[in-house]
């Protein structure tokens, strides 16, 4: 038997959680069965935690879309027993149960390794939101953009994926400047090697000029809508915005003058299906990059118990920095 955070769904279609214990036969179908160690807290576990955007499609459900542990059991020469993988995306937590959870039972093929230089831990202090960071900032440089392009804007830069992309940034030698809307997260985000902040109220009221002055190479953006709409007519020439999130909203109010006038890229990012080998890359990149003591300056540790209540602040912008979820611990 093992703990999970079970949700289950009443006949009026209200989403209720508990501590539960489960037994193995309970878990889905799989063929390597996991011994969990972290999760952490995504935008998305907060949205499946407390029953909305439609993620989840059957109940009951163990909620979770990143966890890392060691192989117990397998039925694959892909993992062995006692291998140190790490899970995030392929739907794991909204249609297949997650790392909320002592146990799990997955595919082997959405397993990467735990790469040299990171703990368990620390992997899940980057987990989604860092890996979609860094999928982001590869996807920039992929367009040529380097330190001496110019500055690098992150939106949302006190979020858990503006947190890691700040850092990230910073060390790479970027020029980071950063939007919040958090007055009280000035030093925090100093900390992280941001040189300049944005009061997000200054992004969220476009001024309706399809074009303003340039004065960003890049951004990374957390939070989509008027603020990203905002940010495209800033863009210098030749830059690009990789679009990893919709704090902010999902409809986007724009024209097609900033891409046809100053050739900036719109970039989608997706870390749910991105392929093995990309994530690796990036993991491996990450661990090479990430300044693993700033990491866990912004990292806080919980337990499952906590996890409701943090995901009703999450989704309220009221968490800051990243949350790791020791699920063997309280």
């Amino acid at each position: 038997m093992f703990h999970a955070l079970l949700l289950e769904k009443n006949a009026e279609g209200q989403v209720s959680h508990s501590i539960t214990s489960l037994s193995e036969d309970q878990l889905p179908e799989g063929n390597v069965t996991m011994a969990v160690q972290y999760s952490t807290l995504n935008y998305k576990d907060g949205l499946v935690v407390n029953g909305l955007g439609g993620l989840v499609r059957q109940y009951p459900h163990v909620p979770g879309i990143d966890f890392v542990g060691t192989v117990e059991s397998t039925e694959t020469d892909a993992v062995s027993v006692g291998d140190a993988m790490i899970l995030t995306g392929w739907r794991v937590g909204e249609m297949h149960w997650g790392g909320y959870s002592q146990k799990a039972r997955v595919d082997a093929d959405w397993l990467v390794p735990v790469p040299d230089g990171l703990t368990p831990q620390q992997t899940m202090a980057i987990g989604t939101a860092g890996l979609t960071s860094m999928l982001g900032i590869m996807a920039l440089e992929d367009q040529g953009i380097t330190p001496d392009s110019g500055p690098i804007l992150v939106m949302g830069a006190a979020g858990g994926v503006g947190s890691v992309a700040c850092a990230l940034l910073s060390k790479a030698g970027f020029e980071v400047h950063g939007s919040s809307g958090r007055p009280e997260t000035a030093e925090y985000l100093k900390s992280l090697g941001v040189s300049e902040i944005i009061p997000r109220d200054e992004l969220a009221e476009p001024n309706g000029k399809p074009l303003n002055k340039e004065r960003w190479a890049g951004a990374i953006d957390a939070v989509g809508g008027a603020s990203l709409a905002s940010v495209l007519t800033q863009i210098k020439y030749g830059g690009s915005v990789a679009a990893i999130g919709l704090a902010g909203g999902s409809n986007l109010d724009t024209t097609v003058i900033p891409f046809l006038l100053r050739g900036v890229s719109l970039l989608g990012i997706d870390s749910v299906m991105c392929p093995r080998e990309k994530r690796i890359r990036a993991w491996n990149r990450i661990a090479k990059d990430i300044d693993t003591a700033r990491l866990d300056d912004i990292t806080s540790l919980t337990t499952l118990a906590d996890v409701p209540k943090l995901g009703s602040d999450i989704l309220k912008g009221q968490v800051k920095g990243r949350v790791v979820v020791d699920v063997n611990q309280g």
